[in-house]
């Protein structure tokens, strides 16, 4: 098992090299850090004079640690309501705790989300793939999955497409609305306020609830 500071050094190799697009890390302040050895003995690195270099073997390690610190965000806020502005220090402590098979296992529970609440991708895991034999009762969920009369909160909107999220923040569909889906056919009716809305199946799909059991 890596120690969190390798966890740590993988998951920004992750995001400057395979996101941003950016030159190898700046070796700084961790030159003569132990988890550099580490990682470079477990062959997922390799270093100059100046830099890290993430090598192939290293890129599976790297998305898992950035999948467990996104999902660890999520996690934080879509089911234990943390607040944002403190949910990086949080979610650092708890992704540590994530490994094969529970990360899934949140992931699963959390509904399997595409982006973190900064926004950011949230890399796939096998359970995404599987997600039709998931057997945990998920907390949050796309309104297209939900049943006539299942309430909840908006967690957040997830759309490639600008248009789409544009469309559903005019009608006032925002994070943190409650919200109560009235039917699904021919179109879902949806409930905000006093105000009833009628949107598309493709629509439906772009808006994250955190479901209220019960109700």
């Amino acid at each position: 098992m890596l120690s969190e500071h390798a966890e740590e050094i993988l998951e920004a190799l992750a995001i400057q090299i395979e996101e941003q697009g950016k030159k190898p890390l700046d070796l700084g302040a961790i030159r003569d850090d132990p988890a550099i050895e580490e990682l470079l003995k477990l062959g997922y690195i390799r270093k100059d004079a100046d830099h890290i270099h993430l090598l192939e073997k290293g890129k599976a390690q790297a998305q898992g640690c950035l999948r467990r610190h996104r999902l660890a965000e999520r996690l934080m806020v879509d089911v234990l309501d943390v607040k944002k502005q403190i949910i990086n220090e949080v979610s650092c402590k708890f992704e540590h705790l994530l490994h094969e098979g529970l990360e899934d296992n949140v992931c699963a529970i959390l509904g399997h989300p595409r982006v973190c609440p900064h926004g950011k991708p949230i890399p796939p895991g096998r359970c995404c793939q599987q997600k039709e034999k998931t057997k945990f009762l998920k907390f949050v969920s796309r309104l297209s999955e939900l049943e006539a009369k299942d309430k909840g909160t908006i967690t957040y909107l997830h759309s490639k497409d600008n248009t789409q999220l544009q469309k559903l923040m005019s009608i006032g569909i925002l994070p943190g609305m409650p919200i109560n889906l009235l039917q699904k056919f021919p179109s879902y009716v949806l409930q905000l306020g006093q105000s009833q809305f009628a949107v598309d199946k493709e629509l439906a799909s772009c808006i994250y609830v955190r479901l209220v059991r019960g109700s």
